[in-house]
């Protein structure tokens, strides 16, 4: 969420694959402990790098690209990590997933629940804090100029395709962290668990709380946790009623919860 923050929000790049950096977090981490031995704590720190990578491999072919081709493209990009999760038997097991998982542990004591939501909350403030400096620093200022209008900060001596590149590499290693910390919670995943819905959740948790506000799609995320859970006494029409009412916040409110000015949403939509 925070990732795609930096690579939407603040960039204003429309990624549709945003859960691939996600996976490969999640099974990098799981592999090097599995088949290497490492520690837990250094198999995140190798899991953050390789998704820093991967958002660096992806950055570089679609660079020229812009609006709806962009979005394409990312969205192909997710497909295809997806596909080769599934069909590279020897190293990810394919569709049978890798169960498994050890849980972090401390001193040889194994993080119960409660401990890993004491671990994660502390690490998501870290994450948040470091992203609302990213924000108001100068490579803040540059991915918003690029958001805002890439000519017009291109002419003022911004390098568009290095901080592009940036923005993927940043905006991955923050899902890497993530999706480590999820493949040690739940100490199972598979391809199925990183598909192009965990993308578009992504994007509506977003929009819904304001992209380019830091806080705003952690409001998002918030809300569309909460919203199921509010209106679960209606069993088969909550998602109905959750969908309706989503859909009006974005006719009344598209700026999101804590959004202001989208303007630069549309104009990249047009391609331009």
């Amino acid at each position: 969420m925070l990732g795609l923050e930096i690579i939407l929000g603040q960039t204003g790049l429309f990624s549709l694959g945003h859960a691939a950096f996600y996976g490969m977090g999640a099974y990098t981490s799981a592999l090097v402990v599995l088949k290497l031995g490492f520690p837990i704590w250094l198999a995140t720190i190798v899991a953050i790098l390789t998704s820093g990578l991967f958002g660096a491999a992806l950055g570089f072919p679609v660079l020229r690209l812009k609006g709806d081709y962009f979005a394409v493209a990312t969205l192909g990009f997710g497909e295809i990590f997806k596909l080769i999760l599934v069909n590279w038997d020897a190293l990810t097991h394919g569709p049978m997933g890798l169960p498994g998982i050890p849980r972090p542990k401390l001193f040889e004591h194994v993080f119960t629940r409660v401990d890993y939501y004491y671990l994660v909350t502390f690490f998501f403030m870290v994450s948040l804090l470091l992203v609302q400096r990213i924000a108001s620093s100068f490579l803040g200022r540059a991915f918003q100029a690029i958001r805002d209008d890439e000519d017009a900060a291109e002419f003022m001596g911004i390098d568009i395709a290095k901080y592009k590149i940036f923005a993927f590499v940043i905006g991955g290693m923050f899902a890497g962290l993530a999706g480590s910390f999820y493949a040690h919670y739940i100490t199972f995943i598979s391809p199925d668990t990183f598909v192009y819905q965990d993308s578009a959740t992504l994007l509506a948790m977003v929009f819904l709380g304001g992209a380019g506000t830091v806080v705003g799609p952690v409001v998002g995320a918030i809300l569309l946790v909460l919203f199921p859970e509010i209106f679960r006494f209606l069993v088969e029409w909550r998602m109905l009623v959750i969908g309706a009412l989503i859909v009006l916040l974005m006719v009344y409110r598209p700026q999101g919860v804590l959004g202001g000015d989208i303007k630069w949403l549309g104009k990249r939509r047009l391609g331009g």
